[in-house]
């Protein structure tokens, strides 16, 4: 549903699902205003709410106006999106991004790869549009984050669909000065009852080791990225990666509202048989072996789009 205008008139003030605050929120609305502000009143035990609030997958909430839409007033996020040959995804992501809260607060920069003219029209000025050269995700995540203004980094996957207070629960999660970055719960968009089952497998296995991947929208304060190089020069698990080397920096925290990815790549290749080459992989790297040699099997060609079929024949 499209956000309300804002400011509403005098004396009347409005609110849609998105906007319920939660206790301790003391709504303002003084006419003369050119803003209307809703600031959290702290309380001594605020923090443990907020942290249990936090875990719930709850959020509190501090508006100003901003156009037509209310907006968080927080620092900075910037939200990267590397996208190779996948125009038709990508459209999708930034239609459903126009709808965040927070979201003109905050600057999209797409980094791109593979066929130019589909790309520069889903985009259309919706985003920054940026053409690094590399085609891996680690050299596209990189080459956004060195041109972002924000204090946060979001990096999001061009076929990932964050909660529409997404924004709102990273500032959350980040009042905390120990916590440096964390990633959201994983669930896949399409219904499949394979996907479900892959989805509970993948949440016990990222509880247990906070080793979180990059369709979970990992984020970042951007200094704590910048202090750790960024990701890897890999061609493959440049998020495991870098949610090891994350969790090492300081706390990593997951939040417990479902982001939600499409799961066409196990679709297309079959969902079990993609889940035990990703069980193979992890097996190769927690064992210190190369698997760098499997990122074009995992990939796919560079000229086609991501997820396609494996080819007949091929073995895993």
């Amino acid at each position: 549903m499209a956000p309300e205008c804002w400011p509403p008139a005098p004396g009347r003030l409005t609110r849609s699902a998105d906007q319920r605050p939660s206790a301790g929120v003391t709504w303002v609305d003084k006419a003369h205003w050119k803003r209307i502000r809703f600031v959290r009143v702290r309380r001594p035990a605020d923090d443990i709410r907020r942290r249990e609030s936090l875990r719930r997958g709850g959020v509190s909430y501090r508006h100003v106006n901003c156009g037509r839409s209310p907006i968080l007033d927080a620092s900075r996020v910037s939200i990267v999106i590397p996208a190779r040959n996948d125009a038709e995804a990508l459209a999708r992501t930034l239609s459903h991004l126009a709808h965040l809260t927070g979201r003109c607060e905050s600057e999209v920069i797409v980094t791109a790869a593979g066929d130019r003219k589909a790309t520069e029209r889903v985009v259309a000025g919706r985003a920054r549009l940026l053409w690094p050269g590399g085609s891996t995700r680690a050299e596209l995540l990189n080459a956004g984050a060195a041109v972002a203004r924000g204090d946060v980094l979001f990096f999001l996957h061009a076929d990932s669909f964050p909660p529409s207070t997404a924004l709102a629960l990273i500032e959350e999660a980040l009042r905390d000065p120990s916590v440096v970055g964390g990633a959201f719960e994983h669930l896949f968009d399409e219904p499949s009852v394979s996907l479900r089952l892959i989805t509970y497998i993948n949440r016990l296995r990222y509880r247990l080791t906070r080793n979180y991947y990059g369709d979970q929208g990992l984020f970042v304060r951007a200094s704590v990225f910048r202090e750790l190089g960024g990701y890897g020069a890999l061609r493959l698990l440049e998020d495991l990666d870098f949610a090891q080397r994350l969790k090492r920096r300081g706390q990593s925290i997951l939040i417990r509202q479902p982001l939600r990815t499409s799961g066409r790549r196990f679709l297309a290749r079959g969902p079990w048989r993609t889940l035990f080459f990703i069980v193979w992989l992890l097996a190769l790297h927690t064992l210190g072996f190369d698997t760098q040699r499997y990122a074009e099997r995992w990939r796919g060609p560079a000229n086609r789009a991501p997820g396609m079929p494996w080819p007949r024949g091929v073995r895993l």
